[in-house]
């Protein structure tokens, strides 16, 4: 395995089952353990699966070994999660990560915390992702998260246009993060590297590069129209520098993003010059 550059280590959880991948289970599990023993196998981060995916996934990794399988769940609700802990860790071959929580329409943000809190607490080495919700309730519930050990999850991207934050709203997101001190996670839409146009459904699509930049620039002070520049910069050989120039309380900051591909961002960023050359 060539080591890549530590700032990039567990960049990318592998999501390859959401769309657009929509990659079958059992071909994710076979490629997320191809992928952590692959050139970059040090980028990867859990294999993500829906918690009703769990029975299926019992019954795929049977044959694997104890705990072989890194692995972060989504769940509809809070008051599901204990069921997802407690499924999760039924499952021999299954090392959980993560836990990433949705907050449904109409639940107040501060009955959020509470029934996380409830239902599972701060179970050991388990992050516990919860999705900060698009509305007025968002600064209520990142208030709330900042006095937990819980991190936050945004959505940068979706199958319709209404569902990528434009740069304005994504940068007042990530400002609103660094100022609270809450670590957070970034999924849907997050396709390239760089800031792009896509050319078959014409949306604007965020770079994940740029979102790195983003939260380094926020840390280090920057305005919202100076983080809303960056995310909108398409000069990859701009971001490709700059992201070499992040400190490392970035990574602390911006923990990793959702990807349906791991050999595309892995290429993109080999082609920028930020890991070296793929191995083939």
């Amino acid at each position: 395995m060539t080591r890549s550059p530590a700032g990039f280590d567990g960049l990318l959880d592998d999501a390859a089952v959401f769309p657009p991948g929509n990659l079958p289970l059992g071909q994710a599990v076979h490629a997320h353990l191809t992928h952590e023993l692959g050139a970059h196998g040090d980028l990867v981060g859990p294999l993500v699966v829906a918690q009703a995916d769990l029975p299926a996934l019992a019954e795929l990794t049977g044959d694997l070994p104890v705990d072989s399988l890194p692995l972060t769940i989504t769940v509809a609700s809070p008051d599901t999660a204990d069921l997802a802990l407690e499924r999760a860790r039924s499952i021999n071959a299954v090392r959980l990560v993560a836990l990433e929580v949705a907050v449904p329409e109409g639940l107040a943000a501060r009955d959020v915390v509470p029934t996380l809190m409830a239902a599972v607490g701060n179970p050991v080495g388990v992050a516990v992702y919860v999705e900060l919700p698009r509305d007025e309730r968002r600064d209520t519930l990142l208030a709330e998260l900042a006095t937990t050990p819980y991190l936050a999850k945004l959505r940068t991207g979706g199958v319709r246009a209404d569902l990528y934050p434009d740069e304005s709203e994504l940068a007042g997101a990530i400002l609103a993060l660094t100022g609270a001190g809450v670590g957070f996670k970034a999924t849907a839409g997050l396709h390239h590297a760089i800031r792009n146009t896509d050319p078959e459904t014409g949306f604007e699509q965020h770079g994940f590069l740029n979102l790195i930049v983003a939260t380094d620039v926020a840390l280090g002070g920057a305005d919202r129209d100076e983080v809303a520049k960056w995310l909108a910069e398409r000069d990859g050989r701009r971001l490709a520098d700059r992201v070499a120039a992040t400190s490392p309380a970035t990574r602390q900051a911006f923990r990793s993003f959702g990807t349906c591909s791991i050999d595309e961002p892995v290429a993109e960023l080999a082609a920028l010059g930020l890991l070296g050359e793929v191995a083939r």
